[in-house]
């Protein structure tokens, strides 16, 4: 019984990990969707890059509570595409990627 409990446990911390790592967002992976000029589906031919050169005046973005919204704002109007959502993968990617701009001074 007492291997049982154990396992069930080990089990169980290895999901949260993996959950809590998938969670955390990967800035390359974000950093390369700024740079896709087909995110959101876009019709402009442009990507993130093409108006924030290296996530130029991105730099204090970070600090916002709606920062998903934000980017879907700029998806939807700048881009000419559909919203991602705010809760996938691509969407924590590009969240954790703005949010590594903060407070360099070539972003501001």
């Amino acid at each position: 019984m007492r291997l049982l409990a154990t396992s069930f446990l080990v089990v169980m911390l290895t999901g949260l990990f993996i959950s809590f790592s998938l969670a955390a967002g990967d800035a390359t992976k974000g950093k390369a969707l700024f740079n896709d000029t087909k995110l959101g589906n876009n019709t402009s031919g442009q990507s993130c890059n093409s108006c924030h050169p290296d996530g130029k005046g991105l730099g204090e973005a970070g600090d916002r509570k709606d920062l998903e919204a934000f980017v879907n704002s700029c998806i939807e109007n700048a881009l000419k595409g559909k919203p991602i959502d705010p809760k996938s993968e691509e969407m924590t990617n590009l969240v954790v990627y703005v949010r590594s701009l903060k407070g360099s001074p070539a972003k501001k």
